[in-house]
């Protein structure tokens, strides 16, 4: 009998999933392992296998184009066996075009940039010339002006002759030349002004899988959680000579992403009120710590997760995010690999940003924004010195974490950066 292979709920937050390729043709025998076509999600792509052998009767869903979890993608069973009442059952609605949710434009039609062309811009016209003032002069060509005037007009460096005045018989008093503003060289009054040939323009985007999730699921958490920040300045001196010191023996080189997500882990351990999920009737305090890092991709973001990051040493969260993040970039990542996140770090540091908020990944109650190390001149001992400082905030869900919580875990944090022998004893 002919089996129906239907859209994969390939992640929590999937509703749809474009098909990025079919690696199956109709007509071709088709074993339960084989992969037919690989999905793409809001997070990854996927592979589909279709669980059963036979052969390919039947291709709803073309490449490029989108359709709905649970939607027939494609019918298997044996040649010639009739399927079309598979397609008629109310569950099955391949035969309904499926909407192209994200189109990707093929070498043939790329899309065009849709361009207005401004209006001819007239020919500037020359200004009249301004008349010029002539000076008040007495029957013997003497200004008539007041001596107080004639000294203020010195000290401005005004042309009296051309100041009109405003007292008796015309003479020129100190208001004339405070309240007198020179007129504009006539040369640059004259001068011609470029004509502006330039077109406006745009180009649309379709929005990815990926793109359209990141939008829905950051205007949720921005606009339902109640955002505060908690920021604060580390000293990273002794961080960075321990990270050399390790890195000089270890076989697996360790980055500061690597120090911070152990402090946190190891941070989250004292104050687990952070660690926790707003779940409406109740707060989840979870008692594992999974530490997730936003990963950016050319579509968007992605979060991998390193599981049980509090019981595992520096050299095992190294290893495991480089290999997370590899994966992340090149978009191979499975369910398990970027979900169960219970707090999650945004790092800008190498992109040179001092410090910056970050939004709340849900179903976390705390996200941690980090920026670069950078030198800064402080303050100790009565004398000023250079120390590497890296700033760091804490984004946190007024429902779930206090100021006073969030300040004791950034505290605790703190003490593990700048003294990380600590989180060896």
């Amino acid at each position: 009998m002919a089996e129906a292979i239907r859209m994969p709920l390939l992640s929590d937050t999937m509703k749809e999933g474009v098909i990025a390729e079919w690696h199956k043709k109709v007509g071709d025998t088709v074993k339960s392992d084989d992969v037919i076509a690989d999905v793409e999600t809001d997070k990854a792509t996927m592979e589909v296998m279709p669980y059963v052998d036979g052969t390919l009767l039947y291709i709803g869903v073309e490449k490029g184009k989108a359709a709905k979890v649970n939607d027939i993608i494609a019918i298997i069973g044996k040649p010639g066996e009739d399927y079309k009442s598979l397609l008629e059952t109310p569950a099955a609605q391949a035969s309904q075009p499926v909407q192209q949710s994200a189109p990707q434009p093929t070498p043939e039609a790329q899309p065009q940039p849709s361009k207005v062309e401004a209006p001819p811009q007239p020919a500037p016209q020359q200004p009249a010339e301004a008349p010029q003032s002539q000076p008040v002069n007495e029957a013997d060509d003497r200004i008539k002006a007041s001596p107080l005037a004639k000294k203020i007009a010195q000290e401005k460096g005004v042309d009296i002759q051309q100041i009109k005045g405003s007292g008796d018989n015309g003479r020129i008093i100190k208001r004339d030349i405070d309240t007198y503003k020179a007129s504009a060289p006539q040369s640059l009054k004259s001068a011609t002004q470029p004509t502006i040939t330039a077109e406006e323009g745009y180009t649309d985007i379709p929005n990815s899988q990926m793109r359209k999730v990141i939008a829905q699921r950051l205007s949720d958490s921005k606009f339902a959680a109640p955002h505060f920040y908690l920021r604060m300045t580390i000293n990273m001196d002794t961080a960075i000579a321990a990270r050399k010191a390790i890195n000089d023996v270890s076989p697996i080189k360790i980055s500061f992403n690597d120090f911070i997500i152990k402090a946190c882990a190891m941070a989250l351990r004292l104050h687990p009120q952070v660690n926790s999920s707003w779940m409406g009737d109740f707060i989840r305090r979870n008692h594992h710590i999974h530490i997730g890092t936003a990963v950016a991709i050319e579509d968007g973001l992605i979060v991998p997760v390193i599981k049980f990051a509090d019981q595992k040493s520096l050299a095992q969260i190294a290893e495991e995010a480089t290999t997370l993040i590899d994966k992340a970039r090149n978009k191979k990542l499975q369910p398990p690999e970027f979900t169960g996140n219970t707090f999650t770090l945004s790092n800008l540091g190498m992109m040179d940003i001092d410090e910056f908020t970050a939004i709340i990944n849900p179903p976390d109650s705390c996200i941690l924004a980090i920026g670069k190390i950078a030198p800064a001149a402080v303050a100790e001992n009565n004398q000023v010195v250079i120390r590497n400082q890296m700033k760091l905030t804490l984004s946190c869900d007024h429902r779930t974490v206090d100021g006073a919580t969030g300040s004791r875990f950034m505290q605790t944090l703190k003490q593990y950066l700048e003294n990380p022998i600590v989180m060896f004893v």
